[in-house]
């Protein structure tokens, strides 16, 4: 079964809300086996709205509609429907005990404006909405199944998983699987061409995609079938032979994270973790810390993006960044061996470098960026040139530091 997604309101297309409504329904559908063919934002306008349906109904056999549904004049969505499907709005008692049921909730009672949430569309079936008064609504014209549901995201969620999901499982013969490769240390193009023999080998209904980001490549596997079972075995298949040609880059699956990686072999060790930042500003330590239980393992950070700072609270002899430079090899193993003394942890990530866009030299140009870890053993340090993107270059940095932590934590397992 093919989809089609079509979001409403002026404010998705000024800017004002980001809509991601599409890109959660879209990941839903695909779990059951439901290929999303098209995205579509649109305005608050009715002959918008009706062309729009009447163009996604020769493309798709179910089209998920959100936005427009509200109380005030401005949501349109009901009206146009009416008018999409040749019928009028009738007062519904399954939606209007709802509406008083979540008011009764809130001691406080169903006012006129608010009752108009009970109109519906005469040939709709009224779906249940657990979180909100504007009801979701179920037609069925010429073998297309539309599906009107309200924009607010917590509101359309509960009724996509309550309902909405569960009614469209029963319908499905085709499945979908997906399986999520996560590498880092290797540009796209150069991926590519590493793994080109392998990506040819691969079975028809096996498809590659290259989902690159500031960091890393994500390569996502997407088969496509009948029989779950041997679909699931030739995905397991693919990835196991993809190691042979990709392994050292390889550091996850789905919805792994680098950080919650590291997070899990630093428990799993019982080792602790500190970091010294300068060009990342504390990304680093926001990464950790957006794990759950990360104080488990992290004790903290300093922000070091002076040599005022590197020097009297890390510890970097003056006559380092007199010679060498904040952003050189042995800055930022001073750093590293700082910050770990002063925090007393098995560990430490040390960063310094040019994030630009501007800073750099012919000898440092943009992107220059030095990472120490210490550890046990002792403290390593290596060079990265990034681009000159700022942003980007903050994210590639945190990404690789963490790695390179990951990677000494995997060495001594």
């Amino acid at each position: 079964m093919l989809a089609e997604i079509i979001t409403i309101g002026d404010e998705l297309l000024i800017g004002q809300v980001i809509d991601t409504n599409s890109a959660w329904m879209a990941e839903q559908l695909n779990r059951i086996g439901i290929k999303v063919h098209q995205i579509t934002s649109i305005s608050d306008n009715q002959d918008h709205i009706l062309r729009t349906l009447h163009e996604a109904s020769g493309r798709a056999r179910l089209i998920l509609i959100t936005g427009g549904l509200g109380p005030t004049k401005d949501d349109i969505t009901k009206q146009t429907l009416c008018k999409y499907f040749e019928t009028s709005l009738i007062f519904s008692e399954e939606a209007y005990k709802n509406v008083g049921k979540l008011f009764s909730a809130r001691g406080v009672a169903v006012t006129e404006i608010n009752r108009l949430q009970a109109m519906v569309p005469a040939n709709c079936k009224v779906i249940p909405n657990s979180n909100g008064t504007a009801p979701c609504m179920w037609f069925e014209k010429e073998g297309v199944v539309y599906v009107s549901m309200p924009g607010v995201p917590f509101e359309m969620k509960g009724i996509m998983e309550e309902e909405i999901i569960p009614r469209l499982l029963g319908s499905q013969e085709k499945v979908i699987i997906h399986r999520t490769i996560l590498t880092e240390g290797a540009g796209e193009s150069f991926l590519a061409t590493l793994i080109e023999p392998w990506e040819d080998s691969l079975p028809p209904f096996i498809k590659l995609a290259y989902l690159p980001q500031p960091g890393m490549v994500r390569l996502r596997l997407t088969a496509y079938g009948t029989d779950r079972d041997a679909l699931q075995l030739a995905v397991n298949k693919a990835e196991k032979e993809l190691h042979t040609y990709a392994g050292k880059y390889i550091f996850g699956f789905d919805d792994d994270t680098m950080e919650s990686l590291v997070g899990r072999l630093l428990r799993e060790k019982g080792k602790t973790l500190s970091t010294a930042e300068s060009c990342t500003g504390g990304n680093i330590a926001q990464l950790i810390t957006s794990i759950a239980g990360s104080s488990d393992y992290f004790k903290g950070s300093i922000v070091a993006y002076s040599n005022e700072i590197k020097e009297n609270f890390l510890d970097v002899p003056h006559q380092i960044l007199v010679d060498c430079g904040a952003v050189s090899e042995q800055t930022v193993l001073a750093m590293a061996g700082g910050i770990k003394q002063r925090f007393g942890t098995d560990y430490a990530i040390a960063v310094s470098g040019i994030a630009g866009p501007g800073g750099g030299t012919a000898e440092k140009p943009v992107g220059t960026t030095w990472i120490a870890i210490a550890t046990p053993a002792g403290t390593i340090a290596r060079k990265f040139l990034l681009g000159d993107h700022r942003g980007r270059n903050i994210r590639k940095a945190s990404v690789a530091a963490l790695n390179m932590l990951r990677r000494n934590l995997m060495e001594e397992i």
